[in-house]
């Protein structure tokens, strides 16, 4: 064990790619559960996974029969939007659950039952419909980003839980190329007007993908996506396509945080600081955001709404204070809001975000 935690020191004071090969940030390198002692895999009893989805992904919105700020909540179309969607949150959040406990407690059994639920997933070539409504392939990109950014912590875990699972990890890696192949196809070539925070998300996809399969090509596509993101940002920290959300735009202003700083904070370990990207924009939105938790009025301004705040109560809503303090030097203050909000867990970033954050070079 003092071994595998000195092997870890070292990965993290150097936290950079070898051989140019794409790195997730150093957290992603802490030890996670180890193979089978017998070094069999596939044999422990877990719990079935959610039958895979391999229909059309077609799924009524909660916004249905909303007017064109897409901002009133319709409670039967949240009904059969969460009974349709069922087996597929129910994958993201079982897997994610899993590679959180391995990372805590360092057992085998969760990572053969994580692996054994893509394996699963992967094996019926699940969420690849292409009869997909704008729900359905929102729904394709959060679970890719869920699933390939907890694959990361044991691909790259220095205790090298996935050394028992080669065929499994194999199956289960093309299968995140397919996905993230088709999120490119889903998301490329919208008009500026349509970008707003599924395109983020589905750039936080593609990146968490990308360092899972190397692939740089599926980077750069992430990273211009996120460069079309912060072109957006006003000089008063707005994004506009958000204040059209009306009495939602300040929940949608936060909740587009989360897949750009983490953009972000994977990209500068690869050697790309998009940080300054259009006179620091992130920045800029991220004080937005805050002042705006802070204070409605300056939203309400732009809106003539009252802000809804129901989607931005959890502590989970704040998680890319994690990624962005270590971007930049939070104050004090925003140390200590962070601090008393910790841990942040996520399923759609891939589980628990403080721990990724806690180490970092």
């Amino acid at each position: 064990m003092k071994a595998t935690f000195a092997v870890f020191a070292a990965v993290v004071l150097c936290a950079c790619p070898s051989y140019g090969a794409l790195a997730p940030p150093p957290g992603y390198y802490a030890p996670a559960g180890h193979a089978s002692p017998d070094g069999k895999s596939g044999e422990t009893l877990c719990p079935a996974p959610p039958p895979p989805h391999v229909g059309a992904l077609v799924f009524r919105s909660k916004y249905d029969g909303s007017d064109s700020a897409r901002a009133d909540i319709n409670p039967g179309a949240v009904k059969d939007y969460h009974e349709q969607t069922r087996a597929i949150v129910d994958l993201e959040r079982g897997v994610v659950r899993y590679v959180m406990r391995a990372m805590r407690d360092g057992g085998s059994h969760e990572v053969d039952c994580a692996v054994q639920w893509l394996d699963a997933w992967a094996r019926a070539d699940a969420l690849m419909s292409t009869d997909f409504n704008h729900t359905g392939k929102s729904m394709r990109k959060w679970s890719l980003g869920s699933l390939a950014s907890a694959w990361l912590s044991l691909k790259f875990s220095v205790s090298q839980p996935l050394a028992a699972y080669p065929r499994q990890a194999q199956r289960i890696e093309s299968w995140f190329a397919r996905l993230a192949d088709q999120t490119v196809k889903d998301w490329s070539g919208l008009p500026l007007e349509r970008v707003n925070n599924h395109s983020y998300w589905a750039a936080w996809a593609v990146m968490a993908s990308a360092v899972a399969l190397d692939r740089r090509d599926l980077f750069d596509w992430s990273v211009e996506r996120f460069r079309v993101a912060v072109g957006q940002v006003d000089e008063r920290g707005f994004l506009p396509n958000e204040l059209k959300r009306k009495q939602r735009a300040l929940a949608y202003h936060n909740y587009s945080l989360p897949p750009l700083t983490m953009i972000a904070a994977f990209a500068k370990v690869n050697g790309v600081d998009l940080r300054g990207d259009h006179d620091a924009a992130l920045r800029r939105l991220a004080e937005r955001v805050m002042a705006g938790i802070k204070d409605h009025e300056a939203f309400v301004r732009e809106t003539g709404k009252k802000q809804e705040t129901n989607d931005i109560q959890d502590h989970a809503d704040f998680a890319w204070l994690e990624p962005y303090c270590a971007l930049y030097s939070c104050t004090a203050k925003v140390e200590g809001w962070k601090r008393g909000m910790q841990p942040f867990r996520v399923t759609r970033l891939g589980g628990d975000v403080t721990r990724i954050f806690r180490t970092n070079p």
